[in-house]
């Protein structure tokens, strides 16, 4: 605590606009109310308790200490060998994959690395909460594109993304498959992408770490796939949400060798690099493809689950083709803005849910809501059996 003889000097806002956080205070509120909380964007589940063996293994055998900056050796193999088997794409595993602490983190030293104060970065809404931020933090300017909401779902307005081009644009992010809206981008999709930036400077950060939950026999349209975008573009994806360890916090991404340089030269100094034990049994854990591979099948069974228990209710439901987000239109049950429904419904319904405002520059209000769906069946269940109230 700071003395009035010795006052502490005050710090001039870098992010001003920053405050408690939406995904905060619902989960507070949740947990005063004792709700289900559908809002947090993770697991209620254990992870395969052979992936905890392993990361034991890992420790007992002397597995501690430093590894290199740029990942373990073995994991780095590992994922460009999925990448190249998945998207038919091969990086180079010494200098185009790089370990990161998350998907988070790497998206933010993707962003440094490229953005200069008053560079343009193209953002589409709803985005990621970390997106905006990041591109502040780097002194770089956030033009937003908002998606369109049609019988079909969310979808991206490519000629908007192209008019939103100007000689200041540096950088395009795009996330597939979409959180919060559940929409994933099509062959159609990427190919508009490259008609925009053929012929330019213009860099990729691809978002991609719900890459293993696309449903409906929809293959996941990675821009690994197009070797058109590839060359130009960070490609993150997240272990965490693949294996169901969302707080080992470690991802990657995958850039050619010259993006991956640059990114390097911030990561060393950003984390330098990320948990030993957790690398080693991951590298081990990926010898079998399996666990990836029956992804969609095991979250678009509790897509349906959920879908199907909401069928009877008001709420009308928007297309999940991907991730583990449900979006449900709430306006035949309440007027009321996307905050205060999702209060009321926490407080007086007993569900905590996330309003996509909160995922917009300027908050646009819809009358939407997310559901996250990666829970066990008894806590879905209960969920339900609220939600069927309304």
């Amino acid at each position: 605590m700071s003395s009035p003889a010795y006052p502490t000097p005050t710090i001039e806002s870098k992010l001003p606009q920053v405050g408690t956080t939406i995904f905060t205070l619902m989960s507070a509120l949740a947990a005063e109310k004792k709700a289900v909380n559908l809002g947090q964007g993770f697991p209620d589940f254990a992870c395969d308790p052979a992936l905890i063996t392993a990361v034991n293994d890992a420790m007992q055998s002397g597995l501690n200490q430093y590894p290199l900056m740029t990942g373990a050796p073995a994991l780095r193999e590992a994922i460009a060998r999925k990448i190249a088997a998945l998207y038919g794409y091969h990086y180079h595993p010494h200098n185009e994959i790089t370990v990161t602490a998350g998907a988070t983190q790497a998206l933010l030293t993707a962003i440094h690395c490229c953005i200069r104060p008053g560079d343009e970065v193209i953002v589409i809404e709803p985005a990621f909460d970390s997106y905006l931020p990041a591109i502040a933090l780097a002194g770089g300017k956030a033009v937003c594109v908002q998606m369109e909401l049609g019988d079909n779902g969310y979808v991206v307005p490519w000629a908007k993304v192209a008019a939103a081009v100007s000689s200041k644009t540096r950088l395009i992010m795009i996330n597939s498959p979409h959180n919060p809206t559940g929409s994933v981008l099509l062959p159609g999709d990427l190919q508009a992408l490259a008609d925009i930036v053929r012929g330019s400077d213009i860099l990729l950060l691809s978002d991609e770490v719900y890459e293993h939950m696309v449903y409906d026999g929809i293959p996941h349209e990675s821009v690994s796939r197009h070797p058109e975008l590839a060359a130009r573009s960070f490609v993150v994806s997240s272990f965490g949400k693949t294996y169901h360890v969302t707080g080992w916090k470690i991802g990657y991404v995958a850039a050619p060798a010259s993006l991956s340089a640059e990114f390097r030269k911030v990561h060393q100094y950003n984390v330098f690099s990320v948990n030993t034990p957790m690398q080693h049994a991951i590298a081990q854990y990926m010898a079998d493809p399996q666990p990836y591979l029956d992804l969609p099948k095991f979250y678009q069974r509790k897509r349906d689950m959920f879908r199907d228990g909401l069928k009877n209710t008001r709420f009308r439901l928007l297309p999940a083709d991907g991730t583990y987000f449900q979006c449900v239109d709430y306006r035949a049950i309440s007027d009321l803005p996307e905050n205060d429904f999702a209060q009321w419904l926490t407080t007086e319904i007993g569900v905590a849910a996330i309003p996509v405002s909160a995922f917009y520059e300027n908050g646009q209000d819809a009358g939407i809501i997310r559901f996250c769906f990666a829970k066990k069946d008894e806590t879905l269940q209960t969920a339900l059996e609220r939600l069927n109230k309304l």
